[in-house]
């Protein structure tokens, strides 16, 4: 089997920076994970926040301490150092090599999505940011790798996409229409999921978007790791 990670994001319109921070880390027990935060609000201040959360949550996991005592610490952290003032959600997804397991940590409103096939499963269980209170717990799915098996999760960007024009994204019905397909790549899901969403905010995001899919296949090409970033850059002239 091969587990595929796939990510597309966004910042918000007319912003230069993105208050989402990604990280990927090899696990001490063997295999990965990946943490997602969104800081409150956007641009350079919730980009602080973001990181600092990502930050704390990978150190933690490099040392091998469990996914929800990772995220409740770093709740902890965010609570104490801004007095509860600002909240940061939270989604850490982690290939468990030793468990055979895919571990989803949540502290996000928002939902994430299951697929196994056509049958497509909302995650939806109260959940609630980080740094809202002391001892903030997550709510925690485990979940057998087998082949056929693609999990969707993101930033509140996304659900948030079309609000203005009254056209809110549905994210089950695009999920949907894509599996009816043959076989997308994680990568695709991510990036058609992403791309509706802009689309429906007239290509001006009202909020910074990030989309990560994780996608199990049968076989394996080889052993070979493999991780590939693409990074936009827009150069400025200088007067």
């Amino acid at each position: 089997m091969e587990v595929q990670i796939a990510v597309a994001k966004i910042n918000k319109y007319a912003s230069s920076e993105s208050g989402d921070t990604l990280e990927v880390i090899e696990r001490p027990n063997g295999g990965v994970s990946v943490a997602l935060a969104d800081g409150q609000t956007s641009g350079r201040g919730a980009k602080a926040v973001s990181q600092m959360v990502v930050r704390k949550v990978i150190g933690l996991l490099a040392e091998g301490v469990r996914d929800g005592a990772a995220a409740r610490a770093a709740s902890d952290m965010l609570y104490t150092e801004k007095k509860g003032k600002v909240v940061c959600t939270l989604n850490i997804a982690s290939i468990d090599l030793h468990s055979g397991t895919i571990v989803l940590t949540r502290n996000n409103p928002s939902p994430m999505f299951i697929c196994r096939d056509m049958q497509i499963d909302r995650i939806d269980v109260e959940s609630v940011p980080l740094g809202v209170s002391r001892d903030v717990r997550p709510s925690i799915t485990e979940i057998e790798i087998e082949p056929g098996l693609t999990i969707v999760i993101y930033t509140d960007g996304l659900v948030h996409a079309g609000e203005r024009r009254g056209q809110p994204m549905n994210v089950m019905e695009v999920l949907r229409s894509m599996m009816e397909d043959l076989d997308p790549t994680p990568q695709s899901i991510a990036d058609t999921l992403l791309a509706h969403a802009v689309s429906l905010d007239d290509n001006r995001p009202v909020d910074d978007i990030s989309v990560v899919v994780l996608k199990v296949s049968a076989l394996a090409v080889d052993n070979v790791r493999r991780m590939t970033v693409r990074l936009p850059i827009e150069w400025y002239e200088r007067a």
